[in-house]
């Protein structure tokens, strides 16, 4: 099966939509053998931040010698990206035979998983081939009932809440904070990330003894650099030069040091690492001749805060123009309304390819913003924001926007 035909018949599984329940995913790995207990395990929740903490966790990791499995969703690119060890992304020929794996036990059960349930099924049993030490584990939606969520995690981290997937997860912060509590298992040491009491209280149901690193943390500063686009952090007596940009990525970085602190790495091990994380779309910086690009996926309103937060610490608002798409099942307006007081212009542009898109009409009639035009096409989008000439492009709103900006633009 060549990798196109193999990939639309994965994406097919999309069409069982979400469902919560562990009953498939245990069914599949007790078929395989339970792969997902050969490797001690860091499991990772919340909102936002979820693949940034995880991804720092893993280069330090690997600065340290030790195996590392990462498993993130979505991917910008390809698909690849989901599933790594050591920082190497799955090969095409390696999918094509977990995949092949995967479906003749789904077939042989006579099941009906979702995407996401084969996907992670692929990963536990490829992780466990590779004889990885350490799997970070990034919670694919809410947690209880998050197919990754038949692992014991050894480590859990949850970064925030906020609302997003109301459907789902709950109608309000406690109650989405339960549903990511669910990942915590009797053995868990736990770390959170926020000092929200509303998610505090849904923490405290399932684990009275959690760290929250905000608080442990008081004392540290950081400061953003715009100069080299790192954030620079102080805690504990030491400098570490951080790679990801940006006033959300301290709390991010402080998970993520708790972690590594826990599994006895040296300050001098983390210190290397953290200078050598990358993750693509997380106010990625782009520098031309006559601008700076910055690639960022918020796509909920707490994303769109902490992107403008950053936004606001480095450039006034006449120096950025923005290029926005966002999905049908977003709360646009809302987002809209927090970027609109932080950009001189917007320019609309369509994700009509996208069964989950909005035209790009459809949310220029949306906004409240003086200064806003709209293009269908991205690259009339985007040569119509050069055109203005400002400091910086911001592309935000959803990772599929940014997917199709470097595919079509950057290729």
């Amino acid at each position: 099966m060549n990798m196109e035909k193999l990939l639309n018949e994965l994406y097919s599984y999309s069409l069982h939509g979400i469902k919560l329940g562990l009953k498939n995913i245990e069914d599949i790995c007790e078929a395989m053998g339970n792969p997902q207990k050969n490797y001690k395990i860091i499991h990772v929740a919340g909102t936002n931040g979820k693949g940034s903490t995880s991804t720092t966790i893993e280069q330090v990791l690997i600065e340290d010698n030790r195996r590392v499995g990462k498993y993130t969703s979505p991917h910008i690119l390809k698909f690849n990206e989901r599933i790594s060890v050591n920082g190497i992304e799955i090969s095409d020929e390696e999918i094509v035979y977990y995949y092949s794996y995967v479906k003749s036990i789904i077939e042989a059960l006579k099941l009906t998983p979702t995407f996401f349930e084969v996907t992670t099924a692929m990963m536990f049993k490829y992780f466990s081939d590779k004889k990885i030490e350490y799997a970070v584990i990034e919670v694919g939606m809410g947690g209880r009932y998050d197919a990754t969520n038949i692992v014991d995690g050894d480590i859990c981290v949850i970064t925030n809440v906020s609302l997003d997937h109301t459907d789902f997860l709950g109608k309000n912060i406690y109650e989405i904070a339960c549903e990511k509590a669910g990942i915590i298992k009797k053995k868990s040491k736990v770390i959170v990330g926020s000092s929200n009491l509303e998610f505090l209280k849904g923490i405290e149901e399932k684990s009275k003894n959690y760290i929250n690193v905000l608080e442990k943390y008081k004392e540290s500063r950081y400061f953003l650099d715009f100069k080299s686009y790192k954030t620079i952090i102080e805690i504990e007596d030491t400098t570490y030069n951080f790679s990801l940009f940006g006033n959300y990525q301290y709390k991010n970085f402080l998970c993520a040091y708790e972690v590594l602190k826990e599994l006895g790495i040296e300050k001098k091990v983390i210190q290397k690492g953290v200078e050598k994380v990358k993750w693509q779309c997380r106010f990625e910086i782009i520098v031309t001749d006559k601008n700076v690009i910055i690639l960022d996926g918020a796509h909920n309103e707490d994303g769109m805060q902490t992107l403008c937060d950053t936004l606001r610490a480095g450039f006034k608002k006449d120096e950025i123009i923005a290029v926005v798409s966002i999905l049908k099942d977003k709360d646009s307006k809302k987002i809209l309304e927090i970027l609109e007081n932080n950009v001189s212009k917007i320019i609309f542009t369509s994700l009509s390819e996208n069964m989950r898109g909005e035209s790009a009409l459809e949310l220029f009639e949306k906004s409240n913003k003086e200064d806003k035009d709209y293009r269908e096409d991205l690259i009339e989008a985007f040569n119509l924001a050069k055109a203005e000439n400002k400091k910086a492009i911001l592309f935000c709103g959803s990772f599929y926007l940014l997917s199709k900006f470097k595919e079509e633009v950057l290729k």
